[in-house]
């Protein structure tokens, strides 16, 4: 039985060729088109095809799965694997791409057209190296902009000579598809004209002549195309004998989809119609969680997934939790219009639950053994989490709820720098609900942290002051250590560390005094990272203890940080040699989960060593990998009063001992391999200064 689908890019060299002379001349190119022509497909291959024309290489960002348009550019930007460091996430964007030489491939942009629009022509304006190939079924209207409308797959006909009908893109693709459908299928002398007829039937839609192969799995070529004959027939998109279709295809496809449809199982028919609700596509377990109830057993599910996979409704596609199985949008779009009212009700219910408790389970901030387990699902279930979140806030749903998944996904935020995304879920969430409770403290004190990590003050205040005037009056015991915390960073950020210091302490003894863990782990180490400079004793010692928790509960994500922070402090100290061993191993986990916020920091570290060891070189080299990093999580070590004099005091000796030109340009080594994190650690493909490449491998 067939769970998991691949499947080979067929035709379209014309098409690729004429892409990829337009993005030669064009900017911005936008490939437009019907749905379930092949725009996607076609987008990927020129952008592979490409490659090697861009320096710095190329960028797929799927859109069809976001659905606020506030969240383009930074959702564009997590994709970058750019840190959203400020509020301005768009600002983040043109710093990274002003002077590379990128093609970024935006795919599936007509839900989002004005926005996308924008968003390109303001892209285009400032990073003068950049192209954009966009796909949507209208142009984006930007000035400059280049169309290509894609085209069906050109169709026979059907009196052809069987070799010349088997030259044709639309026939060469049934081909491949049916292969797969029905083992041993070949295109012959004798099955050649009932091919080409189908393909003509079909208008030449990629989508729907693979809709029609599947259904080869059950039938033979000719009850095929008998069937799919008389159901266009049904729908008015033949004239009597003749083979040609009417002109709309995309009247075609919706009749395709339809013989589809009816073709499925009524089981297979409600889980087409109800997975169609997640647009990041589901696990199986996931599947008979929500999908299940009235008439479709749980027990069945799987038996009907397979179904769906068989006849190509579902893509099952291999990932880190197992297989899981997506919809292309426009399949999906049709099944979403097979709900029912009462049915569409219940399963937004189950739909919403499901991902709470999904949230609720996978808190990366507690101290346990799978954080980063719980990481990669939650990127894998992202825009299902965002749909969940949006039926709340948008009215289909429990704003409460909504509120506390924005909320308790801070540590998520912060940790796949989508800090600007969090502000926004929570902003709409303290909108919707403003009456003072429990949930609204939490929202408050999270969505303050994080405008402070964005470098945002202003914004943080008064929603700080408003957490801690209702954390007192509704006597939020528990929320009140997390309210205080937030006090101290925004104490440091105002330029009062000995206050700062003094609020994060006090916050710690309360998770303390609770016996909160995973309070406690946090407090250690906003403790140990503000108090370094001041307190290099004190933070050392909770640097310690911090990673002493983290090593007894097996947390690998908070040991990173543990880490970190411990180094930091034993480098003020004066132990540098054992400040480099922990920071060089936190470097490398952080690389591995691409965590940039904890791996700027480790290199910006790992600088400072060398330096002192008279590694000037590899010190130069580590800085200017350090900086390509930091720009890249839109930060600097001068806004961070524990890193600042280190980062001036080891600059100022490197270009002391080696002069400012082999400074420079062991800096300018550095910064190129900083954006690629893997390369700091692996010298065989580093190239460069033989020694910057040295001191990296010591690092691995």
């Amino acid at each position: 039985m067939a769970m998991v689908c691949e499947s080979t890019f067929v035709g379209r060299r014309h098409e690729v060729a004429a892409a990829r002379k337009a993005l030669a001349r064009a900017r911005l190119l936008t490939l437009t088109g019907t749905g379930g022509v092949g725009k996607s497909r076609l987008a990927l291959k020129v952008a592979d095809a490409m490659r090697g024309a861009f320096r710095d290489g190329v960028e797929v960002v799927e859109l069809a799965t976001l659905e606020a348009g506030e969240l383009l550019a930074s959702s564009v930007a997590t994709d970058l694997g750019l840190r959203d460091g400020e509020s301005d996430p768009m600002a983040l964007l043109i710093d990274h791409l002003a002077e590379r030489r990128t093609l970024l491939v935006l795919d599936n942009c007509e839900h989002l057209l004005e926005e996308c629009a924008r968003f390109v022509a303001r892209l285009l304006r400032e990073a003068p190296k950049l192209r954009v190939l966009a796909t949507s079924r209208q142009r984006l209207g930007v000035y400059g902009e280049q169309v290509l409308t894609v085209q069906s797959l050109p169709v026979p006909d059907p009196g052809l000579p069987p070799h010349v009908i088997a030259r044709h893109d639309a026939v060469r693709l049934f081909a491949d598809r049916a292969a797969g459908a029905s083992r041993g299928f070949e295109l012959t002398r004798e099955n050649a004209a009932d091919v080409a007829w189908l393909a003509r039937r079909l208008d030449g839609l990629p989508l729907a002549i693979e809709l029609a192969a599947a259904r080869l799995r059950a039938v033979p070529l000719e009850r095929l195309v008998s069937e799919l004959d008389e159901r266009l027939r049904d729908e008015g998109l033949t004239s009597g004998t003749s083979p040609a279709p009417l002109p709309s295809r995309q009247a075609t496809l919706g009749a395709t989809m339809e013989w589809s449809y009816r073709l499925c199982s009524p089981g297979e028919q409600r889980v087409w119609a109800r997975l169609a609700m997640f647009p990041g596509g589901a696990g199986l377990e996931t599947a008979e969680a929500v999908c299940s109830g009235g008439e479709v057993d749980r027990f069945e599910v799987l038996d009907l997934v397979a179904g769906l996979v068989d006849k190509s409704i579902l893509v099952g596609e291999r990932a880190d939790g197992g297989v899981r199985y997506r919809m292309l949008d426009t399949i999906r779009a049709y099944g979403y219009d097979r709900l029912t009212g009462e049915e569409e009700r219940e399963l937004r219910e189950r739909f919403i639950a499901h991902h709470h408790d999904v949230v609720i389970r996978n808190r990366i901030h507690e101290t346990v053994p799978d954080q980063l387990e719980r990481y990669r699902l939650l990127r894998r279930e992202l825009p299902n989490l965002r749909a969940a979140i949006e039926l709340c806030l948008g009215g289909a749903g429990p704003p409460a709820v909504g509120l506390e998944m924005a909320a308790e996904l801070w540590s998520f935020w912060l940790l796949s720098g989508a800090a600007t995304e969090g502000r926004y879920w929570l902003e709409r969430g303290l909108e919707r609900v403003p009456a003072p409770s429990r949930g609204r403290a939490t929202g408050l004190w999270v969505y303050s942290m994080l405008a402070l990590r964005q470098g945002d003050a202003a914004a943080a205040a008064p929603r700080l002051e408003e957490c801690r005037a209702l954390v007192r009056r509704e006597e939020l015991a528990d929320v009140l250590p997390y309210a205080v915390r937030a006090c101290g960073v925004a104490a440091f950020s105002a330029g009062e560390p000995e206050r700062g210091l003094a609020l994060l302490e006090e916050s710690l003894a309360l998770h303390r005094s609770a016996a909160d863990l995973d309070g406690v782990a946090f407090g250690l180490y906003y403790a140990a990272a503000y108090g370094s400079r001041q307190h290099p004793e004190l933070a050392a010692a909770y640097g310690e203890e911090m990673l002493e928790l983290c090593e007894a509960h097996q947390a690998p994500v908070t040991r990173g940080y543990a880490q970190l922070v411990l180094g930091i402090a034993l480098w003020n100290l004066g132990d540098a040699r054992r400040a480099e061993t922990l920071v060089s191993e936190a470097a490398g986990f952080t690389r591995d989960i691409d965590d940039k916020w904890c791996l700027t920091q480790c290199v910006e570290v790992l600088a400072w060593a060398a330096g002192a060891r008279g590694d000037h070189e590899r010190a130069a080299g580590l800085l200017g990998a350090a900086h390509a990093l930091w720009q890249a999580v839109d930060a600097s070590p001068i806004r961070l009063s524990y890193h600042a004099p280190w980062h001036e005091q080891c600059a100022a000796r490197a270009v002391r001992a080696l002069g400012v030109r082999a400074y420079e340009a062991a800096f300018r080594e550095g910064a190129r391999l900083g954006l690629d994190p893997r390369l700091l650690v692996d010298p065989g493909r580093a190239a460069g200064s033989a020694r910057v490449r040295e001191g990296m491998g010591r690092n691995r």
